[in-house]
Parts: structure tokens; sequence; C-alpha cells
């Protein structure tokens, strides 16, 4: 297996050519710490997974494990499913930590620290909870509008809120702000997309005060008020046809701003072709909208959720993105963030109406062959491989939680029936078993109600596996939206804190694009 020592790959994430660094540990470990450039793509589910953030298989790939071994492994998945340019960092996570590197705690780093150096960069403006609960009391006029995924959003949003994902908000204005006097204020659940959402209206230059919500829901919830749990985003309205002119026209004149670069649905598919760089072509549209119609070759990827999370669309450093949209605006808006975030990116110059793929792509499924119904069980080792927080909330009786990554050859004795909710997740575990000697291994895929149909026993354990033992899961992310107010003031705590945790090579390749025409 082909090594590259710490030192080496800190120089090559700064080199020409494209790159891909991926930390193949399960999601909690990678959450409790990973170099700011790496991408997660967990060895639980590397064949599934590894098409999705890295299609060219020609990609230079450079895998990172705990210092275990078990990049090894991943790095023969990869080389197996056809991938030629396979490498593993000597020692791993802790070789890393030792050359002086740092590990930064979290998920969608680089994306966060960008919202940041945006408010920063910007002086965003913004307002407390106090303030905004303060507006509400008085009856002051305001829309506030919440930046989130129509998801989030029904989970936990702020009173009075409309649901509005970033990418829509200047988009979607006319049919929520009828009065340019009208203040605005985007919310998030933390900082960044309150941060994004507002800078993105002001960038358009409107008349009305906007305002991000520092801190978000968890800000609100800290100061001691509650929230809404279980709102109905609703349906966003559709432009008329002022609406529709006036989105062309500001995004025209965002892409005269910016300098943005603009290409043909042929010069888009002659790249998608092209086998000696990687392009990536994402409709940034609402998934309903994508569904309806869409550009042959992309993928969804709600704008605002795109520059969010980059690194769960995208692994491939250098790559060409396309973005794909109606009217431009969406997509200029989302570009305006990815290529301050130092990405190469283009606007496909095609209405996404007028595309002819519908739906959504279908996506290979593992071939679990052989397979038993869970009626089938009687008399095997039962080995449940489904996500470690699913396993504790329902399980049969008897079956035992396992983990590809820390399978053993013990594991691989007698007759098996490896358990799950996931295809995926139970292919893995199978592939393993057999890697390790395992003679007699079927799959039984299927959840509780499967089980309990089939007369099984499901049971529940709250606190096994132990969360040490939860490595697919990160309490730091979610602890802070199940009530746990501590968790929340060190995850604000952390985001505020990440500017200041970046080197020289991170802090460059950050750099908001000089526009500001709110000023």
């Amino acid at each position: 297996m082909k090594r590259i020592d710490a030192n080496a790959l800190k120089q090559l994430l700064s080199a020409n050519g494209e790159i891909a660094f991926l930390d193949i540990r399960e999601h909690g470990q990678y959450g409790e710490g990973h170099p700011f450039f790496c991408v997660n793509l967990p060895y639980s589910v590397i064949e599934t997974r590894a098409p999705v953030l890295v299609p060219r298989k020609a990609t230079t790939c450079v895998l990172m494990d705990d210092g275990d071994r078990v990049a090894d492994l991943a790095a023969a998945r990869l080389e197996a499913i056809g991938y030629t340019d396979v490498q593993v960092l000597d020692g791993g996570a802790p070789a890393w930590v030792a050359a002086g590197y740092t590990l930064f705690k979290g998920v969608n780093v680089p994306s966060k620290t960008f919202g940041e150096l945006v408010e920063h960069a910007f002086d965003t403006p913004s307002i407390s909870a106090e303030e905004l609960k303060a507006w509400q009391e008085d009856g002051t006029e305001m829309v506030v509008l919440d930046g989130r995924s129509p998801a989030e959003f029904h989970k936990m949003a702020l009173p009075g809120a409309q649901s509005c994902p970033n990418a829509e908000l200047g988009y979607r204005l006319p049919t929520l702000v009828a009065d340019a006097q009208t203040p605005i204020v985007v919310n998030c659940a933390g900082r960044t997309r309150s941060i994004i959402g507002a800078q993105s209206l002001r960038n358009l230059g409107l008349p009305n005060p906007v305002y991000a919500l520092r801190n978000g829901t968890q800000g609100w919830r800290l100061a001691g008020f509650e929230l809404r749990y279980g709102a109905e985003p609703g349906q966003l309205a559709a432009l008329d046809a002022k609406g529709e002119a006036m989105a062309s026209e500001r995004a025209a004149e965002l892409i005269v701003a910016t300098g943005q670069s603009v290409v043909s649905p042929e010069t888009v598919a002659e790249w998608l072709r092209d086998d000696s760089r990687t392009t990536y072509l994402f409709d940034v549209r609402t998934r309903e909208e994508y569904e309806a119609a869409h550009w042959a070759g992309a993928r969804h990827a709600a704008g605002g959720q795109l520059v969010q999370a980059t690194d769960e669309y995208l692994a491939t450093r250098r790559a060409r993105i396309v973005l794909s949209d109606d009217l431009g605006l969406r997509a200029m808006t989302t570009a305006i963030w990815l290529r301050g975030m130092g990405h190469e990116v283009h606007l496909l110059n095609a209405d996404a109406r007028k595309g002819r793929e519908q739906g959504q792509p279908v996506a290979a499924e593992p071939n679990l062959c052989p397979r038993v119904p869970p009626s089938a069980l009687a008399g095997a080792t039962l080995l449940d491989a489904s996500r470690g927080l699913d396993y504790r909330a329902g399980h049969v009786d008897g079956a035992r939680w396992v983990t590809r990554a820390r399978l053993t050859e013990a594991d691989a004795q007698g007759r098996i029936v490896v358990l799950g909710r996931s295809a995926a997740l139970i292919a893995g575990v199978m592939q393993r078993l057999k890697e390790l000697g395992a003679e007699d291994v079927v799959a039984a895929p299927g959840g509780p109600a499967d089980w309990a149909e089939a007369g099984l026993t499901v049971v529940e354990t709250p606190d096994t596996p132990v969360q040490e033992d939860c490595i697919d899961y990160l309490f730091f992310v979610h602890d802070r939206h199940d009530g746990n107010l501590e968790a929340a003031r060190q995850y604000l705590s952390w985001e505020m804190g990440l500017l200041e945790q970046l080197d020289a090579q991170e802090r460059a390749v950050l750099q908001p694009l000089p526009l500001n025409a709110a000023e």
C-alpha cells in the first residue's frame, strides 16, 4: 500500500492538481477531530459513498484513519471498485497531530469557518434574541426568515418565523416582503446560515434593513425563550412574471459585478465526459423543482445546504463545480459563497425547468446475496449492522451490534445472519466478515416493524452500545438540539473560535468576494 507522511500531504494539499483527502473513520470519530480539508468517507459505506463524493476514479485519494490500519482496508475496497491512485496517511490522525497540525472538532468545518469570516469581512449586522423578542412584543413590523432546510424548520423554529432556505431568500423575497422598509431577520440554528443568509440579501442592495439573528435558535433558547416544535414549513410561493424579471435582472447584475463564469450546456456535457478533470453539476433549486425537471447529469443540492455543508456533497479539491437553476439568481448567490471558499465555480446557462430528466437518480443498491427473511434466523449468530442509536432504539433480542471497522476473526465464526436497516451497512459488514474467513453469512435487511411482524422479540437498550462505542454518532453536534443548553453554549463557543485555529495555508483558501452592494 502506498503511504504518504503528514508533512508531504500538507504540501500536496496546496499543490496543483486534484486531490481528495478522505477520513475513513466513522462520523463520530471524524467529528471529534479531523484536518481542515479532510472529508468524511466512512469505511462502513465506502463502496456506495465514494462514487458520489469522488466521481473520477483517477483522482488522487489520500485516506486517513485513527492509526489503527483501517485505512488499509478502506484503500483495498477503493481499489477493488476501480480507484487507481490511492494512498494512506502514514500513522493516521495521531501522526497528523504529531507533525504539529490541527484536528478540527465538529462537522462542515470549512463552511462554518467561512461564515465567521464573512461576518468579520462585511460587518454583517446582527441582533440578539432579546432584541428580537422585544420587537415582537412591541408589535414591530418585520419578517423573520428561517434559512435552514424545511426539515430542520419542522423540528424546531422561532415563533413567527417563516421557512425560506438560504438560496431562496433573494429569489422569493418579492413574495415574502412587500414593503421596502420592513426589517428582515434571518435565522438558523446557530450562526453560519444566519450570517450567510443575511449577507446574501445585503449583497442584492435591498433598501430593507437586514439582520442575522445572533446564535440562531440556540441563542433564543439560551435567552430563556421557547421555540415551536413540529411547525409546518409550508410551500414557497411561485414568482409571478414581475418577480421572475426581477430575479433575472439581479442575477445578471451579480454576474457582471463578480466576473462570474457562465458556460453553455454543450461545454458542461463535454466537461462531464472529460476523464482528466472532475466536474460536479448541482441543481440548487428546491427538491420539488428538481424532481419536476432538471438538466441531464445534475444532482440535487439546495443552494443553502450546499454552502453550509459542501463537504457532504463533494470531496475533490480543485474540481470544477457547475451550478444549475432556472433564472440564475439562486445559482449566482450560491456561487458567490462557493468561490469565496476557494472553489472553481461556473453557472450553467440553461433554464433547468426545461431539462429532460425528472425525479431522483436511482441509486444502485448493494447486492445483499444471499439473503433470508427475518423469520429465518433460528440457530444463527445475529449481528445487527444498524447505526448505533438505531440499535439502541430497537433490535432483535439476542442480536449483537457491530460496526465494520471493528470486526474480528471471532465475529466470523459459524452461521451468521446480518440484520439492519441499511443495505449499505449490511453489505459492508458481510464483505468484511467474508474477508475474515466467514463461510456462512447471509443478510436479513429490515427494521423493528419487520421483525415484530415476523414474530421476533424486539427490545430497546438505551445505553447499549455505550457512548464510547457509538463511533458513528457525533453527540457533540446533536445534543445541542435536544434541550442540552450547556451543549449549545459549548457549540457556539466552538463555532466562534474556528477562525483562530486556522494556519496560513487554511486561511489563504477562504477569501470572500469583495462584494457588498448594500454599502
